[in-house]
């Protein structure tokens, strides 16, 4: 995915109906303010993030090292490396799980979540 026409390449995390996550491919609108409160920066690796597991919240995650497979419940996969944001709104059902594909140690990251009822300017290719 490249940057094109003032957008950055994002891939978004959703459930269906019958609660299986699946994706999209597209882009985020730059120069478009989204509403937030706090963000932080990680490097660690929770328990619960191994395995299968639903996003703890609405958020975007920024990738700034390290290269990740997703997989979702569909059982289709993407790749998440720096330049692709990822929006994760699987938020129930049975969610996803992700293998460090480079980086194992390195996978530095920042967690933005989202207001709700903030408009997140991701368009679907």
């Amino acid at each position: 995915m490249e940057i094109q026409n003032n957008n950055i390449p994002a891939i978004r995390l959703l459930r269906d109906d019958q609660g299986e996550s699946y994706f999209e491919k597209g882009n985020i609108l730059t120069a478009k303010k989204i509403k937030s409160e706090d963000f932080w920066f990680a490097n660690e690796i929770d328990e619960w993030q191994i395995g299968p597991h639903t996003a703890p919240r609405k958020q975007f995650v920024v990738t700034l090292s390290g290269k990740l497979k997703f997989t979702t419940s569909d059982d289709k996969s993407f790749i998440i490396e720096p330049g692709i944001v990822l929006l994760a709104e699987d938020i129930e059902g049975e969610g996803h799980i992700w293998e460090m594909i480079e980086g194992h140690k390195t996978w530095h990251r920042i967690y933005i979540p989202l207001v709700e009822e903030s408009e997140m300017y991701f368009c679907k290719e």
